[in-house]
């Protein structure tokens, strides 16, 4: 099978994605196909930007690849960030400033309930395909953990007492909203490989 690109200039996604894939199938960045820029995420879903990037990519390299977009649904803060949760504390923002405003938010808020939810955009020999994971979880008042990115110091998975940034990789990449997202993926190439 040729290889498939991940439209993600996120370093530690794509070793997450290629951890879960493992050697059935080549997954190449965006530096292994010489793009560098940025690419637009300008829709107000997860599918939708999930789309966006994966279109962009294709329609300039005329490639199979496949780009995901990820959000934080808290239930107290009526899903937000959501589809915001990588800009929410502003568009210079950072992981850490994004955790902030989420803990500030919740502050004196029982109910803590949240999830991640992953959706992937493949398009494969010129169709689209759409692939969802979800984490379910809660968010914790303190940062502990790290091995990962992004809002997991906060993010216990349910049936863990763990924050996602305390798990080993394996660990996360089988119970995670992304490893459940990629697993549909593979199941779905696998299956067009053998066919």
């Amino acid at each position: 099978m040729e290889r498939i690109v991940f439209v993600s200039n996120n370093e530690h996604k794509v070793k997450e994605v290629r951890e879960k894939i493992g050697s059935d199938i080549s997954i190449a960045s965006l530096s292994d196909i010489g793009f560098s820029g940025d690419i637009p995420e300008t829709a107000t879903n997860l599918e939708g930007n999930a789309e966006q990037k994966a279109n962009y990519i294709y329609q300039r390299y005329h490639c199979d690849c496949f780009a995901d977009d990820t959000g934080l649904e808290i239930d107290a803060l009526d899903g937000k960030p959501g589809v915001y949760s990588a800009r929410y504390a502003g568009d210079d923002c950072n992981s850490m400033r994004n955790i902030q405003k989420v803990l500030a938010e919740l502050q004196g808020k029982k109910n803590r309930k949240a999830r991640f939810k992953t959706v992937i955009c493949l398009i494969f020999k010129g169709e689209k395909y759409f692939f969802e994971g979800i984490a379910e979880g809660e968010i914790i008042n303190e940062l502990k953990g790290n091995k990962s990115f992004g809002y997991d110091p906060v993010f216990v998975p349910l049936g863990f007492e763990k924050t996602f940034a305390e798990l080993s990789s394996e660990t996360k990449n089988a119970i995670s909203h992304r490893g459940k997202a990629v697993k549909k993926l593979l199941i779905f190439l696998l299956g067009k490989k053998d066919a």
